[in-house]
C-alpha cells in the first residue's frame, strides 16, 4: 500500500468535507452572525460531538482499530468478523442507553457546558434534538475502523461531507418554513445534524456488506449476553478504559473553555468556533488523515515484529507533517484577517466579529504544529495498545492548559483560551515524542537538521508574501465584492504555494522521499 496515496485520498476527501463545512458555516455566519443564538447552537452541537469523540472516533477507535488490525493479521478474516459482530452488538446497546439518558438530562448537560448562555433554554431544546447524533456517529466510527482495516480509506473519509450537505439543505429549505410558523429558524440546523448522522451511517452499510464485514448486531438480551462474553470485547473495553480517560481529559479542557467563554460576552463561543473551523482544515487534512493511515499500518508492523519499519513509518509521518503543517501555521499567524474576512464577513457577521475571530485564530496558530503532531505521534502508542502513557501526558497537559488560561484569559479574553489550547498541544506533542524515543519505538532518521534547514527559508519566503498581501489589500473594505475578494484570496494563496514549493526545490528538498510504501 502506498502510504502517501492513502493519506492523500483521506486528505482530499477531508478537504471536500472542510470546504462544504465552510459553506455551511458561511450560511450560519451570514444568517445569524455571532450572537447569543449561535452561541446556544454551538454549545448544543458540541455536546454530541464531545460524546462522539468519547464513544466514536476517539477512545473507541483508538482501542478497537489496533486490536482489529492485529486480529486480522494473526487470525484471519473469519475470526475478525466474529469480533466485529460482538463489538457492534455491545456498542449499540450502550449507545441506546446513552441517548435516552442524554435527552432526559439535557438541562444538566447544557449547564455543565455553558451556564452563562443567554439563550440557555434554546440550547437545551437543540441538545435534545441532536443527541441521537452520537448514536449514529459512533456506529459510523465502528464502520470506519472496519473499512480502514480492509484498506478502504476513501469512503470513511468522504462521509463527513454528508453532514455538511444535510445542514446546508436544511438551513436553506427549512429556515423559511420555520420563520413562517414563528419558530426559531436556527432549529433547522438541528434537523440537519440529525439527518447528517443518518446519511453517514447509511452509506457505510453497502461497503461493509461488499467485504462481508457488515456487523450482525443482536437486539435481544440473549445476544447481548453472548456478545459480552466474547474475549475480544473485553480486550477492547480494557483498552478503552485508559483511552476514555485520555479523551475525557482532552474534552474536559474543551468543556472548561466553553464554560469560560459563555461567561465572557455574547458571541465569544461563536468566535472560538469559527476560528476552530479554520484551524480544523490543517488538523483534519494532515493530522487526522495521517493518523487514520498510520494506526492500521503500525499495528500490522508491530504484529510482524518489524521494529525498524515501525520507527521509519513514524519518521515518514512526522516529516510529511512538518512539510505541510508549517506553511499552514505561518498562514494562520500572518494571514488570519484575509482568511476570516473572505470566508465569513457577510450578512450579520460584522467587522468586530472578524477582528475577534482573527485573534482566536492566531492563538490556535501558535500551536498548530502541536495540534497536528499529536495526531501523528499518538498512533505510535495506540498501535502498541499502550493507551495509558498518552493519558498520563494528557492529564498533565490539562493542568498546564488551565494554568495558562488563568494567565492569558484576563489579559487576552477569548483569544487567551485559543492560545492556551495551542500551546498545550505543543507540550503534548513534545511529551509524546520523548515517550516514543525513551521506549525505543521511534528513532529520528538521518538528515533531520538538513531537512529543517531547507524548510525554514521556504516558510520565511511564504510569510513575507502573505504578510505583505494581508496589509496591501483592503480585505474588509471589499465586503460588497465577494467574488473579487475570493479571487484575490485564491490568487494570493496560489502564489504563496508556488513560492513555498519553489523555495524547497531550490533548497534541494527531494519530495520523492514521501512516496513510501508499506
Amino acid at each position: 500500500m502506498n502510504l502517501l496515496k492513502a493519506a492523500s485520498t483521506v486528505s482530499l476527501w477531508t478537504l471536500l468535507s472542510r470546504i462544504t463545512g465552510l459553506v455551511r458555516d458561511q450560511l450560519i455566519a451570514a444568517s445569524f452572525g455571532a450572537s447569543a443564538v449561535t452561541d446556544a447552537f454551538n454549545v448544543a452541537f458540541r455536546i454530541p460531538n464531545l460524546l462522539r469523540r468519547l464513544f466514536g472516533e476517539g477512545a473507541f477507535s483508538a482501542a478497537f482499530v489496533p486490536i482489529l488490525a492485529a486480529t486480522r493479521e494473526r487470525e484471519g478474516d473469519e475470526v475478525t468478523r466474529r469480533l466485529i459482530d460482538a463489538v457492534g452488538t455491545v456498542l449499540l446497546w450502550v449507545l441506546v442507553a446513552t441517548c435516552v439518558v442524554g435527552v432526559l438530562a439535557a438541562p444538566a448537560v447544557v449547564w455543565l457546558f455553558g451556564a452563562g448562555l443567554e439563550e440557555f433554554d434554546l440550547a437545551v431544546v437543540m441538545t435534545r434534538w441532536m443527541f441521537p447524533y452520537i448514536g449514529f456517529m459512533s456506529l459510523v466510527a465502528l464502520s470506519a475502523g472496519v473499512l480502514n482495516t480492509w484498506k478502504n480509506f476513501a469512503l470513511p473519509a468522504a462521509t463527513p461531507v454528508l453532514l455538511n450537505v444535510a445542514m446546508i439543505v436544511c438551513s436553506l429549505g427549512l429556515t423559511p418554513v420555520l420563520k413562517s410558523y414563528h419558530i426559531e429558524p436556527i432549529h433547522a440546523l438541528s434537523a440537519g445534524v440529525l439527518l447528517g448522522g443518518v446519511l453517514q451511517l447509511a452509506v457505510q452499510i453497502p461497503a461493509l456488506a461488499r467485504i462481508g464485514a457488515l456487523p450482525r448486531i443482536g437486539v435481544l438480551p440473549g445476544a447481548l449476553l453472548a456478545a459480552w462474553r466474547h474475549p475480544g470485547v473485553h480486550r477492547v473495553l480494557k483498552q478503552m478504559a485508559p483511552a476514555l480517560l485520555g479523551v475525557s481529559v482532552a474534552q474536559a479542557s474543551l468543556l472548561v473553555n466553553t464554560q469560560i467563554a459563555s461567561h465572557l460576552r455574547p458571541g465569544a463561543v461563536s468566535w472560538l468556533v469559527y476560528a476552530d473551523r479554520l484551524m480544523e482544515f490543517p488538523t483534519a487534512m494532515l493530522g487526522v488523515a495521517l493518523g487514520v493511515v498510520l494506526i492500521p499500518g503500525l499495528s500490522a508492523l508491530r504484529a510482524r515484529g518489524d521494529h525498524a519499519g515501525y520507527s521509519a513509518q513514524l519518521d515518514w509521518g512526522l516529516r510529511l507533517m512538518m512539510l505541510l503543517a508549517t506553511p499552514c501555521a505561518v498562514a494562520m499567524l500572518v494571514f488570519a484577517e484575509p482568511l476570516v474576512a473572505v470566508l465569513f464577513h457577510y450578512g450579520k457577521f460584522s467587522s468586530e466579529a472578524v477582528d475577534m475571530t482573527v485573534l482566536a485564530l492566531r492563538g490556535y496558530g501558535c500551536g498548530l504544529l502541536g495540534l497536528v503532531g499529536v495526531k501523528v505521534l499518538a498512533p505510535g502508542f495506540f498501535a502498541q495498545q499502550d493507551l495509558r502513557t498518552p493519558v498520563r501526558i494528557a492529564v498533565m497537559v490539562l493542568i498546564c492548559t488551565q494554568l495558562m488560561n488563568a494567565i492569558f484569559v484576563p489579559w487576552l479574553g477569548h483569544a487567551g483560551l485559543a492560545l492556551s489550547i495551542g500551546l498545550g498541544a505543543m507540550v503534548n506533542a513534545g511529551w509524546l515524542m520523548i515517550g516514543l524515543q525513551k521506549r525505543g519505538l521511534y528513532s529520528p532518521g538521518p538528515g533531520w537538521l538538513v531537512y529543517l534547514a531547507r524548510l525554514t527559508p521556504a516558510n520565511l519566503v511564504l510569510g513575507l508574501w502573505l504578510g505583505w498581501s494581508a496589509h496591501a489589500i483592503g480585505w474588509l473594505a471589499l465586503q460588497a465584492h465577494a467574488g473579487q475578494r475570493a479571487g484575490l484570496l485564491a490568487g494570493v494563496i496560489g502564489i504563496g504555494a508556488l513560492l513555498y514549493f519553489g523555495a524547497l526545490r531550490l533548497a534541494g528538498l527531494p519530495l520523492k522521499q514521501f512516496l513510501r510504501r508499506t
